[in-house]
């Protein structure tokens, strides 16, 4: 068997003199410089097609101390949610002309390090994470000691190190709450409870701060899991109740979608016996039957903030650390009894 003849290396020269141009000029205008008339830039451009020129980047990041990639680690990439937020991550990247590399730790801890050694081996600049279930200081002391810049995304393991993105799922519930009380639901219950990480645990504290704003009673929290399900029977249980919840707020919109499911086999009407409310906005919410009231979180808007904000530390690393939490939006649909679609005010 005969092996491929690889094409002969075109090189910068080559291109220069292909276009007419010096090769000074050829090389300004693959750093995109100011200085080259746009027509000659085009000349340059044309030249490189009509040859098959390739730049080496790495080369050229070697200079410059910099490889141009940064590591993205989800803690679960089959959920939609982190596919929006990676596309808003690659967003920026595109613009900054940044490769990304995405790695999954399926919300292990061990598999997590892992990953972020073999990104460190890959030479990455930085890391945007969303720490797996479990993490905790050893993580950003791990991060510290490989020299990798990170900033932190949905959830937080410390909040004195390190950039860090999120929406604020506290007042999302506190949101959605207040919407079920202006409609006189009175026993809201909070169906995908996980007090395992700080988005969790800020989901929880939400719905207890408004339980008690409204003067309402508390009802028995139904527990999730790892793999977005929730505690049937915990919740059988409280429909067969003397009081029964009339509307749920639960832990995303998987879960809720879930329960809308759930409940309708139980013959009953999501909107009018229980109303439901989800959290995120993932494109099946608006999708559903009935389409489900939600609170957006933004995961792609969360993902270029994160993004923006690497660049801006590897650009300034002693820059001072930056927390931000977006405010979300209370989407009306009709699994809240509702037919107005868009943000509440």
């Amino acid at each position: 068997m005969t092996k491929p003849v690889r094409p002969p290396v075109v090189s910068l020269l080559n291109v220069a003199q292909e276009a007419g141009v010096s090769r000074a000029t050829a090389s300004l205008v693959l750093r995109e410089s100011p200085l080259v008339a746009e027509a000659t830039r085009e000349r340059v451009r044309e030249a490189m097609q009509r040859l098959g020129y390739i730049y080496n980047r790495g080369a050229a990041n070697l200079r410059q101390s910099r490889t141009g990639t940064i590591g993205l680690v989800l803690s679960n990439i089959a959920n939609p949610f982190f596919s929006a937020l990676a596309g808003g991550v690659d967003e920026v990247n595109d613009e900054a002309d940044v490769v990304g590399f995405i790695a999954a730790s399926n919300e292990s801890v061990d598999r997590q390090l892992r990953q972020i050694q073999r990104l460190r081996e890959h030479n990455v600049d930085g890391v945007i994470i969303c720490p797996a279930i479990g993490s905790d200081d050893r993580l950003l002391s791990e991060l510290e000691r490989l020299a990798l810049p990170f900033v932190q995304v949905l959830r937080e393991i410390e909040a004195t190190r390190g950039d860090y993105v999120a929406a604020d799922y506290a007042l999302g519930v506190r949101l959605a709450i207040a919407h079920l009380v202006s409609e006189e639901r009175r026993r809201i219950v909070f169906v995908g409870n996980m007090p395992v990480h700080s988005a969790a645990l800020a989901r929880l504290r939400g719905y207890e701060q408004a339980i008690g704003e409204c003067g309402l009673e508390a009802q028995p929290v139904i527990a999730g899991s790892r793999d977005n399900r929730f505690d049937t029977e915990a919740f059988d249980a409280l429909l067969a109740s003397a009081t029964p919840p009339d509307a749920a707020i639960c832990y995303n919109d998987i879960i809720a979608l879930d329960l809308m499911h759930h409940i309708q086999s139980r013959g009953l009407t999501v909107g009018r016996d229980i109303a439901v409310i989800g959290m995120d906005d993932l494109p099946q919410a608006a999708a559903s039957y009935p389409a489900l009231t939600t609170v957006a979180t933004s995961p792609r808007l969360i993902g270029r903030k994160a993004a923006s904000l690497l660049q801006k530390r590897l650009a300034m690393p002693g820059r001072e650390r930056q927390r931000v939490v977006m405010a979300p939006e209370l989407v009306l649909r009709a699994s809240t009894g509702l037919m107005p679609h868009g943000p509440s005010p």
